[in-house]
């Protein structure tokens, strides 16, 4: 049987990496990793989120190729459908797939202006206009998904795909002090406690600095 491979970024900045390889967590997904090399062109240009890149994630699994994070997502939901990837009733599982598309289309002023850099703190970072609306779009959505389905998740008492889409937005409000409510803060706790984000956040944190380019986008 093929080994089953996830290949990605660096743990520090790849938010779409830590996407693919959170979901893959929580379905309790046996693989290895393949970490690209920092110097790999098409590493820098999703570190530097100029779009989310077709080689990271990239899973293969029983000789199965496939990349794009929701791509993973739902595929991992058709290998492990009792994993609970995805609600169980029609209504939140729509719901659920709403969000994950929206973040994985959209917030482009968010992701440009706020990179993903779990090593980093950067209090009293002044917001531009643009981002502060989709922060307050993001907000939006928890505050909406907790109220609806009771938290402590987005969709209730377990982790899925949504919680694997927003992980990076989590790591992004911590590392530049962005200002929210009791309920919100509330959820990057429990999202900052999962076993699987303690594990990649430890990894981050002894990540060698490597990547000069990103200092620009600070």
């Amino acid at each position: 049987m093929t080994k089953t491979v996830l290949t990605i970024s660096s743990k520090n900045y790849g938010a779409w990496a830590l996407r693919g390889w959170l979901m893959a967590k929580l379905v309790k997904l046996d693989f290895e990793e393949h970490i690209i090399s920092p110097d790999d062109p098409s590493m820098k240009a999703e570190m530097l989120l100029l779009s989310a890149s077709m080689r990271v994630p990239a899973l293969v699994h029983n000789g199965i190729h496939v990349w794009d994070t929701l791509a993973i997502g739902e595929y991992l939901h058709e290998i492990k459908p009792r994993a609970g990837l995805l609600p169980t009733e029609l209504d939140a599982r729509t719901h659920c797939r709403a969000i994950c598309g929206e973040m994985h289309s959209g917030f482009t002023a968010l992701r440009s202006s706020l990179p993903m850099n779990i090593k980093g703190h950067f209090p009293g970072f002044k917001l531009w206009s643009r981002a502060q609306s989709d922060i307050a779009r993001i907000v939006s959505i928890w505050q909406e998904c907790l109220q609806t389905y009771g938290g402590p998740y987005l969709f209730g008492q377990k982790p899925c795909l949504a919680d694997a889409m927003f992980a990076p937005v989590v790591t992004r409000f911590m590392t530049y002090d962005v200002l929210l409510d009791e309920v919100c803060q509330a959820y990057c706790q429990t999202i900052m406690a999962l076993p699987a984000m303690q594990e990649w956040v430890a990894a981050a944190q002894s990540e060698p600095d490597e990547i000069d380019e990103l200092d620009a986008e600070f």
